[in-house]
Parts: structure tokens; sequence; C-alpha cells
């Protein structure tokens, strides 16, 4: 099942530009950043900022061509856009609420994949009329990726120690952690709610 795009070229451009930006400003943080340390993908892509927004860059990159190609989006990749719009909700929510100011990247990276592209992303989601709405049933999609993440995370907390995020790190217990994890996917599942009832707005073509 497809849906037929009824995306503006100016905004398919937007688009396509912004996901460009944020994957150049991934490269150029990794490269001023990471190495000092010693470079390492899997450290720098276990920030779930990092990676989800790497994510979601390809994702406009790839919807943006879509439209300028004047070719059907597919509805799973509008399915796609609504967990990166939920994800980027939490990115912006934990990075801003509970742990605001924290990182090494420079201020206006932090400021820029913290607050302005999830700001970015809710707008274009609300207010751009070429997704069609959400079936509830889908919601559960919104977890089989930070699931994943969480996973892994925890996992490499267990064995080598490392975590990107303070409040994951294994010596806070397995209460204290189960605790954690429950309440991030209760946070995920109440951003799919909003993006999902967002997808049933009216909008602007």
């Amino acid at each position: 099942m497809t849906h037929r795009p009824t995306t503006s070229r100016s905004i398919a451009i937007a688009r396509v530009a912004l996901g460009t930006a944020v994957i150049g400003i991934l490269l150029y943080t990794y490269t001023i950043g990471i190495p000092a340390q010693g470079a390492s993908p899997l450290d720098y892509f276990g920030y779930f900022t990092n990676l989800t927004s790497l994510l979601t860059g390809v994702l406009l990159i790839t919807t943006g061509a879509q439209a300028l190609g004047n070719r059907e989006t597919p509805t799973a990749m509008h399915a796609a856009r609504g967990i990166a719009v939920a994800c980027m909700i939490i990115v912006a929510a934990i990075y801003n609420l509970v742990v605001p100011g924290t990182g090494s990247a420079p201020v206006w990276v932090s400021a820029t994949l913290h607050l302005v592209l999830p700001v970015l992303l809710v707008l274009d989601w609300a207010l751009i009329a070429d997704r069609p709405p959400l079936p509830w049933r889908w919601i559960w999609l919104m977890l089989p990726y930070p699931l994943l993440w969480l996973t892994v995370t925890l996992l490499r907390g267990a064995t080598d120690g490392w975590v990107p995020y303070g409040f994951l790190l294994p010596d806070r217990g397995p209460a204290q952690l189960s605790m954690t994890v429950l309440a991030l996917l209760v946070a995920l599942l109440l951003a799919a709610v909003l993006t999902w009832t967002l997808s049933r707005l009216p909008a602007r073509r």
C-alpha cells in the first residue's frame, strides 16, 4: 500500500537539505571529537542522539528525493518518519529536561541536534500534509528500535563498562536500571501517541 506524495518542491528540497546538514554535523563532530580519545564509531553511534539523528537524516534525504522524483512514498516510509519524530521528541525531552548541558560537543551542535532538529521534525510532521494517518495498530512499531538500542547498551555496560549516559550505568543496580528502562519505554510510547495523533490533524498542503 502506498500514499501519493503531495509534497511541494520547496519542502522536498528543504528535507534533503536538512538531512544532509544533519549528517554533515555528525561527521564534523566525529572528526573533531572522537579521534582525540581513539576513533570508535561504535561508541559515537552508541549515543541515542547520534544514531537517531543519522537515521533521521537518511530518512529526510530519502523522502525528499522521492518527492522530487514525483514517486509514490511507501506507507512503511511514513511509519518510519513517524517513529523518527517520536524518537527525536524523546531526544529533546531527555537532553533539555533530564540531563541539560551535558556532553562535550560544541554548543551549537548540541542545540541543533537536541532542539532545532526535533522542533523542525515535529512542525514538518504536523503541518505538511504528505503523510497518511498512521494506524493505531502500528504503534508497537515504535518499540523495536529503542529496545534494540537499550539491549546493546545494557550489554555493553555489563561487559566492557561503557554506556553513553550516566543513568544507564550498571552500578546503579538492577532495580534502578529496570525502573529507568521502564520510564524510557513509557516516555517513548507517549511520544508515539502524540506523533500518531498529529498524523490525524488537518495539515497544509
